[in-house]
């Protein structure tokens, strides 16, 4: 399977979902104009949802990081959800996990972007 992308939002936070395979080809190429037209369009704060995500190859990995630059420059961030069996693996090599905010939690992720003290009911 291909890679498939959807994308919802909570709050003012983009969430991408993606299913299957996220290498070098099409699936990277689809993976990377979806991140170029977020960033185009001002996205600020991205979470990636891994949690179906079958497969990475350095191309996902390089859209991944590429991303995480460009967001920080612009003062933004991108975390990641739910990597799972080989895909945490490869991020684990690479050190990924290590310089993204990774959650297994959607909840906690998304809190993770708010302002520290910030509470729901202020």
């Amino acid at each position: 399977m291909g890679l498939q992308i959807s994308i919802r939002e909570s709050g003012d936070v983009t969430i991408l979902d993606l299913h299957g395979k996220a290498i070098i080809g099409v699936d990277s190429d689809l993976l990377i104009g979806h991140l170029n037209k977020l960033l185009a369009s001002g996205v600020l704060k991205l979470l990636l949802n891994l949690a179906d995500v079958t497969q990475l190859d350095s191309s996902g990995i390089s859209a991944i990081v590429g991303t995480s630059a460009s967001l920080r420059r612009q003062g933004g961030s991108l975390k990641l959800l739910c990597p799972r069996g080989r895909v945490r693996a490869v991020l684990r090599v690479v050190r990924l996990l290590e310089t993204i905010p990774t959650f297994e939690d959607e909840t906690q992720a998304l809190a993770s972007f708010r302002p520290r003290g910030y509470s729901a009911t202020s």
